[in-house]
């Protein structure tokens, strides 16, 4: 065959790709509906039917026309991600390791409480960022995931309580963007994926209970104030640019004021005046424990409406740090509150299954060599030295 028909075959089998309609939006189900000159209003039952029934086999959509389910049959599809396992705590936390198209895999982890369930959802293979402490950066980056395998971790999640089921326990009641990868370097699908979970037809979790986290995107968190109203939750890490330099590399190319003055913007543009960002911070001993730093982190976050999360650090194969002392923890957590912020600790879950934060690594076909010069380095036993 030559190579000007071989291409001819490939464009022509391209063409046949069906549309997986995991991932589309109500505004994206009335394009496609249009498009092939279909009423709008099967958009409000068909994404009834996926995140509401957890029903992904159109021939059992019985409120639709039998014509129409065989049309859909033909030209689009309700493809999930698959779970390659699915591991339980001790203490209840549940991770899943998922894989998706390409082969790499990515982790996924459901943390309950007394009064709230929460989904640790990722956004990307890996991480494109290198943030020090967090064992996915060292896994390097493969690619952004569609906006399908982002709700799809969502579906399997529900499905796996049996939320679909008539009058079921809503076990997942918040999720966060926290998982493996930067949100807002995957802007497009991740908006797409959060305005489902907050759909009504859907899921229709609350603008309160759905978060992203970020580590400092500010283009992109300036961008985020004029489509979306969830909950914002920002990594610092570090109250000061030399140090997060080193902890959290993006801030040599948004440094604190600028990441804090977006985070402030993104609050204000938000129509409930009470909202308040969530400053993640995680403590490692020596590093970033001392009471100078909290005196710091005081003085930077004065003109921001926050509350503080502290987060005990969580050691991973290779890790340079050690996790924060009792008393260091306390005293830092005692100087903020004294300033008169609110504060939480974070208690670790999940630890036993690797499944606690800053420890998802999932299988990752790394494209930077990241990966592979950590694990060098491991094999070197090469330590990171950092200012602390």
């Amino acid at each position: 065959m030559s190579q000007e028909s071989l291409e001819t075959v490939v464009h022509q089998q391209a063409q046949k790709a069906k549309i997986n309609l995991l991932g589309f939006s109500t505004s994206r189900l009335y394009d496609f509906f249009d498009g092939i000159g279909e009423k709008r209003f099967r958009a409000t039952q068909i994404i009834k039917w996926i995140h509401q029934e957890g029903q992904c086999d159109f021939s059992k959509m019985t409120n639709l026309s039998k014509d129409l389910r065989s049309k859909l049959a033909d030209i689009a599809e309700i493809k999930l991600p698959e779970v390659v396992s699915c591991q339980d705590s001790i203490d209840g936390t549940r991770k899943w390791l998922i894989r998706v198209d390409g082969g790499s895999c990515i982790e996924m982890v459901y943390i309950p409480e007394r009064e709230r369930g929460t989904l640790c959802v990722s956004s990307q293979i890996g991480c494109a960022l290198d943030c020090s402490f967090c064992a996915t950066g060292k896994q390097g980056f493969n690619r952004d995931l569609t906006a399908a395998e982002i709700i799809g971790q969502l579906w399997i999640a529900a499905d796996s309580f049996d939320q679909f089921t008539p009058k079921a326990k809503r076990r997942v009641s918040n999720v966060v963007m926290m998982g493996m990868g930067e949100p807002l370097m995957n802007f497009d699908n991740v908006v797409d994926a959060m305005s489902i979970m907050l759909e009504d037809n859907a899921y229709g979790l609350s603008k309160r209970r759905v978060t992203l986290s970020t580590s400092g995107v500010v283009p992109q968190l300036d961008k985020l104030a004029d489509v979306s109203d969830v909950s914002l939750a920002i990594s610092l890490h570090a109250p000061n640019d030399e140090l997060r330099n080193q902890l959290v590399p993006i801030n040599r190319k948004y440094p604190l004021a600028q990441f804090i003055a977006s985070a402030q913007n993104y609050i204000e543009k938000m129509p409930d005046n009470r909202r308040k960002v969530t400053v993640e911070y995680t403590l490692m001993d020596q590093i970033n424990d001392r009471s100078i730093h909290a005196r710091e982190l005081a003085v930077l976050l004065k003109d921001l409406p926050c509350k503080i999360n502290l987060i005990p650090f969580n050691s991973f194969p290779g890790s340079d740090y050690k996790t924060v002392t009792k008393t260091a923890l306390s005293r830092f957590r005692d100087i903020l509150m004294a300033e008169g912020y609110t504060v939480t600790v974070r208690t670790t879950r999940g630890d036993d299954i690797a499944a606690a934060c800053g420890q998802l690594a999932g299988e990752v076909n790394d494209r930077t060599k990241r990966q592979a010069r950590y694990k060098k380095r491991l094999d070197e036993t090469q330590p990171i030295n950092i200012i602390g």
